[in-house]
């Protein structure tokens, strides 16, 4: 979420780059329209896919896909709550994912009119069941795994 609530590129630099330290893919791209299911739903569906397609983040499998729209669907559902069918919308959208979990992060204003403005924020998480993606672990998840491995080593000696 914090990736997302930036509103300037010097502090999304700065939270990029902590991201990253931590061992997580990320990707942000931005979405705007009306509220309606045929136009901001289908933009913001498009807009991510293409996004982690093209930033390498998932792979064009079912389980990859199927996870980050159910992520996806959960954001969607946190900003649109008693949203009017003819909102205006403009969203950062932030996607976040390690080995198993994916989470999508959305952050924007909405108005039905220029001086009804509102801030918005919706978040998903969704669990990778395709955790065989070579993707590099967090340093923390590492020692974590490692930690686990020589406790189930002992257990079985």
């Amino acid at each position: 979420m914090l990736l997302a609530l930036n509103r300037s590129i010097t502090d999304e630099d700065f939270v990029k780059n902590m991201v990253a330290k931590k061992g997580y893919r990320y990707v942000v791209t931005e979405v705007g329209g009306r509220s309606t299911v045929a136009e901001f739903q289908e933009r913001t569906t498009k807009a991510v896919i293409g996004a982690c397609l093209n930033s390498g983040m998932v792979k064009k499998t079912t389980p990859n896909i199927h996870a980050l729209l159910h992520a996806l669907e959960e954001a969607k559902r946190g900003v649109l709550v008693n949203a009017s069918s003819s909102t205006s919308l403009a969203m950062k959208i932030a996607i976040v994912r390690d080995h198993q979990w994916v989470a999508v992060a959305m952050f924007g204003d909405s108005a039905i009119h220029p001086m009804t403005n509102h801030e918005r924020a919706g978040m998903g998480v969704m669990h990778l069941s395709d955790s065989s993606d070579p993707i590099v672990e967090s340093p923390e998840l590492a020692k974590w795994s490692a930690t686990l491995t020589e406790t189930e080593r002992a257990k079985k000696s």
